[in-house]
């Protein structure tokens, strides 16, 4: 990465990025697929809100998990693998009793990402159809916590870290999860490490301050986006002619 616009804060951007949105990236009927990564408790989820505030349609798979989690072919599944003790007494899936599970055991790990992962890719697409024609959406962001392990990373036209120090993604965890600092490094193992995710990304955004300083950082990053691909766009149709 290269130091970025300072005006907008601590964000920084890949001089690799332009280049990838045009040499090829996914646009996906002229918009652009932003990807987002970090840390656990880096406030993804907040800044894809940022986003959506300025056009971007958002795609949540925590979400679409949630509402995977309320069919019922799914729960009979689930049923079959674990019994009664994944679901609370009203009938619904108990998440955290299916994390105790897959996050203490690999393979019951990848059983259970093997069988949802492909359910979500399909919501994921049905929606980004609906909304393709669309004129007021003019991003699509993907909130994906495994965006790199699910090699999803390689369907985006740009990765966008967010970026936040360990004290205060332990702080924001503890307070919303109520997970312990060890409950945090558990869970962060389980992923491709953090510089890692940072050093393969396009643009990066700090989340550690005020709400307005991320704001402005996520339209200085949306508007760099959207400029590149409608670059490429306009490249594309005039090469069709």
């Amino acid at each position: 990465m290269t130091p970025g616009s300072q005006a907008s804060g601590a964000l920084e951007a890949d001089d690799g990025a332009a280049g990838k949105l045009a040499a090829g990236g996914k646009v996906f009927c002229g918009k652009p697929i932003i990807g987002l990564a970090g840390g656990i408790g880096s406030g993804k989820s907040f800044v894809a809100g940022l986003f959506a505030e300025l056009g971007a349609f958002v795609i949540s798979s925590d979400q679409q998990v949630q509402q995977l989690y309320e069919q019922e072919n799914v729960k009979d599944t689930l049923r079959s693998w674990w019994g009664p003790r994944v679901f609370r007494p009203d009938g619904s899936v108990d998440r955290s009793a299916v994390a105790g599970i897959v996050f203490s055991d690999p393979a019951e790990k990848a059983r259970l990402e093997g069988f949802l992962h492909p359910l979500v890719n399909a919501a994921r697409l049905k929606i980004m159809q609906e909304k393709a024609a669309d004129p007021a959406v003019k991003a699509f962001v993907w909130d994906i916590p495994l965006l790199f392990e699910a090699n999803l990373n390689k369907q985006c036209d740009c990765i966008v870290f967010i970026d936040a120090p360990l004290w205060i993604r332990q702080q924001r965890v503890r307070q919303t999860r109520g997970w312990s600092a060890e409950e945090l490094a558990k869970r962060e193992n389980l992923q491709l490490p953090l510089d890692k995710k940072r050093a393969i990304s396009d643009y990066m955004i700090s989340n550690s301050g005020d709400a307005g300083v991320v704001r402005e950082q996520v339209r200085d990053v949306l508007s760099r986006i959207l400029s590149v691909a409608q670059g490429q766009v306009g490249k594309a149709e005039a090469e069709a002619r």
